[in-house]
């Protein structure tokens, strides 16, 4: 049975529990996340996805060549994944489930034959050097021609360890790729090996012959060496990216304890969890589903989830999610979402959807790819033809010069490696995205066109001010926060979180709907908290501004009003946008009065309030017809048309799932201040593609010619080939240091 038939067990395969963690449904369609081994170039990724394609019940097969992913969309009634893999496997490549455990296993493996690859070859290539340099340091006529050819020999001997193991995956990889009918980088650098170990063994063993007296056993280690060092480094990079989408998803507990009607506990697996089941964490544990406090009181981490780096006190009543961790004591949770409707799940999702994706600069390097190797091989089939005509002695070596140092590594790592880069350094800052266009959209937008509540706002209310009256003591505020803890009216929480610690002693607390609350103190007097009317009478200081009134048998004694708050950093957030150039408005649907005030507050240059979802879709048209490019901000579901329309939009973490389906991304902790980040990020990345492309044109355009005149050898070319994929790997990389 092979791998991938382990994996996938035919009688289970469309289990949807077992394809939970890596799979998601539309309608009878599933979506499946694979990670992929055994890829070298953006070839393979055709390869794969041509041996897909032709399979029945196949949808669609994308893969993402930098991060060795695969988003494959298939018809569980017409195949299974366990087929499906098979076919992968057929095509020469390894395919697990892109699940912790089993990817984490592969990348092991991966790493580990890629590093005994290199080690042999690094190895045998200071042997064949030691063997090489007499012959190099000796005089013509210094060392007797017996000793030459057995220092020959020694080489052609230990290259074979180089040629028959670490040069195995070039070629399989062009094997594939012929057999295939695509060209990738494998073939070039393949065809240039067997032609430098081919005519290295016949001048070996018929020195003098078609193949005259020189040999190439010490290019053709070097060149290896410094390849699979090359290539080595990049996967290590990958799988550093994989590693921070993994300890995402290693935060979920493997067994979670459910109790049922009677009281009973049990251990059950998180995929087998369904909404309304009740459930105990243990301090110490993570939560594995969203839900919220049924009993108990307890602080919670939030961290890899919200960026909140202080842990948040959650009561009865409180919203918890899946992957924040229990800290001080046993929570009874009622579970609302699981599996694929978590928060946690919907962000591993999205990092998997966006290090799927092709980008269309990806693609079109695809589509360059194959014209350009074929003019490579002619150039080293012309440059060996006007080679041997002159001094054939020296058309081996030029041809492989040619074909090594055409090999395009660098061009094809250039855009790729950049935008995995800028992914990676994006999703550490709270902003995971789902198309990575959006990368290139921000370097465009020049207008940022924001929602209010909800995304310039916090959604929970805020104390303004309040009103005593005459006479009446300071304490009643206390008072008034000590008896709204028993309510979970978003008024009574907003008077609650102004007085955390308040505390009195109440008796025969009632809460009527539409009215407030009312309870008895000490002194058997009856209180009431709500509305105005409801309460009492009193002379209103406050000019009709208050929403809650507190009092003691029938007379007001307190007026409080509530308001948003803008966001914290929202207002340095508009600032450094505005310092960029770039304008901002601010697009609601709530009252002028209220919009403008936080307009002003954010230090928003324009406000359009009282829009509803159509009105809102028709000024994005209208700024658009104007030339403008915008980037939408929201969080509702009427904000989920405006947000499919922009140039650019990113939706706030606890937005509506319909708004996140539409936006490009999901800005997880809610922090507006990562927005100009991004945007610099898009601006860097954009640089650091140009720099790149940049450089491996240069590299080309200098040691092409260099190669044809005859003046680069097979070794210098395979160091510069993989000195400049490094360089480019390297100059992405540091925009992962953000």
């Amino acid at each position: 049975m092979t791998a991938a038939n382990t994996a996938f067990p035919s009688q289970t395969a469309d289990d949807p529990d077992l394809l939970a963690p890596f799979t998601r449904w539309e309608g009878t369609e599933a979506l499946s996340a694979l990670q992929l081994s055994g890829l070298h170039c953006s070839a393979c990724a055709g390869i794969i996805e041509r041996a897909l394609l032709n399979e029945p019940g196949v949808l669609a097969a994308s893969v993402h060549a930098a991060a060795a992913r695969l988003s494959l969309r298939w018809q569980p009634g017409q195949t299974t994944l366990a087929r499906l893999v098979a076919a992968i496997e057929r095509a020469g490549y390894g395919a697990v489930p892109d699940v912790a455990a089993q990817a984490r296993m592969l990348r092991q493996r991966e790493q580990r034959q890629a590093l005994w690859r290199l080690f042999v070859a690094a190895f045998m290539m200071m042997q064949v050097m030691m063997l090489a340099a007499p012959i190099y340091w000796a005089a013509p006529g210094e060392m007797a021609t017996d000793l030459v050819r057995l220092l020959q020999w020694g080489e052609w001997v230990l290259c074979l360890p180089v040629l028959l193991f670490s040069a195995t995956p070039f070629f399989r990889g062009a094997w594939q790729q012929i057999r295939q009918r695509q060209l990738g980088m494998d073939v070039p650098v393949a065809l240039g090996l067997a032609v430098a170990f081919v005519a290295s063994s016949g001048a070996t063993f018929e020195p003098g012959g078609l193949f005259g007296h020189e040999v190439y056993f010490d290019s053709l280690t070097m060149f290896v060496s410094f390849l699979l060092a090359g290539r080595y480094l990049e996967l290590r990079w990958r799988h550093r990216a994989a590693q921070e989408l993994e300890r995402v998803a290693a935060k979920m507990p493997e067994m979670v304890e459910r109790i049922d009607s009677a009281g009973r506990s049990e251990q059950v697996p998180p995929s087998r969890l369904r909404a309304g089941d009740l459930v105990r964490v243990c301090a110490g544990q993570a939560f594995a589903a969203d839900g919220r406090v049924e009993r108990g009181q307890s602080s919670v981490n939030e961290a890899l989830l919200s960026g909140e780096s202080l842990p948040v006190m959650k009561n009865q009543g409180d919203a918890v999610v899946a992957g924040s961790l229990n800290l001080d004591a046993p929570l009874l949770m009622r579970v609302e979402r699981v599996g694929a409707d978590t928060r946690i799940e919907a962000i591993v999702r999205l990092m998997r959807e966006a290090l799927s994706q092709k980008p269309a600069s990806v693609a079109l390097a695809e589509r360059v790819a194959g014209p350009f190797l074929w003019g490579v091989l002619l150039l080293a089939a012309g440059a060996a033809a006007w080679w041997s005509y002159w001094e054939p002695a020296r058309a081996v070596w030029v041809a492989v010069s040619v074909l090594i140092v055409t090999c395009p590594c660098a061009l094809s790592l250039a855009a790729p490696a950049a935008r995995v880069a800028a992914t990676g350094a994006l999703a550490k800052r709270g902003l995971l995205l789902r198309r990575t266009e959006l990368l290139e959209s921000l370097c465009e937008v020049d207008l940022l066109v924001l929602d209010k509540t909800g995304t310039l706002t916090e959604e929970q209310l805020h104390l303004r001010q309040h009103w005593l009256a005459a006479g009446a003591d300071a304490a009643l505020l206390e008072q008034a926060a000590a008896l709204a803890a028993h309510s979970r009216h978003p008024l009574s929480q907003a008077l609650v979180r102004a007085w955390p610690d308040a505390s009195a002693d109440w008796t025969d607390l009632q809460e009527l709907p539409g009215h407030g609350l009312q309870a008895m103190d000490s002194q058997g007097r009856q209180w009431r908290l709500g509305a105005l009317a409801w309460v009492g009478e009193g002379v209103d200081p406050s000019a009709g501004l208050a929403q809650l009134a507190f009092g003691c048998e029938g007379q007001v004694l307190l007026w409080l009003q509530f308001d948003e708050r803008v966001r914290e950093g929202a207002a340095e957030a508009v600032a450094a946008w505005h310092a960029a150039g770039l304008g901002t408005l601010l697009l609601s649907g709530d009252a002028p009065e209220r919009a403008e005030r936080v307009a002003a507050a954010a230090g928003v240059q324009r406000c359009i309030a009282g829009a509803s979802p159509e009105r809102k879709l028709a000024v994005v048209a209208e700024l658009q017809a104007a030339g403008r490019k915008v980037l939408m901000v929201g969080d509702g579901i009427n904000d989920a048309p405006v947000l499919a329309r922009a140039d650019a939009s990113v939706v706030m973490g606890r937005g509506a799932l319909l708004a996140r389906a539409q936006a490009d991304a999901v800005l997880v902790n809610e922090q507006l201040a990562v927005l100009p980040r991004a945007r610099a990020m898009a601006l860097r990345m954009r640089r650091v593609v140009k720099q790149n492309l940049a450089w491996a044109a240069a590299y080309n355009l200098a040691c092409v010619p260099l190669a044809l005149s005859g003046w680069l050898p097979p070794w210098a070319a395979g160091l510069g080939m993989a000195l400049s994929s490094l360089a480019v790997v390297a100059n992405a990389l540091r925009l992962a240091r953000g």
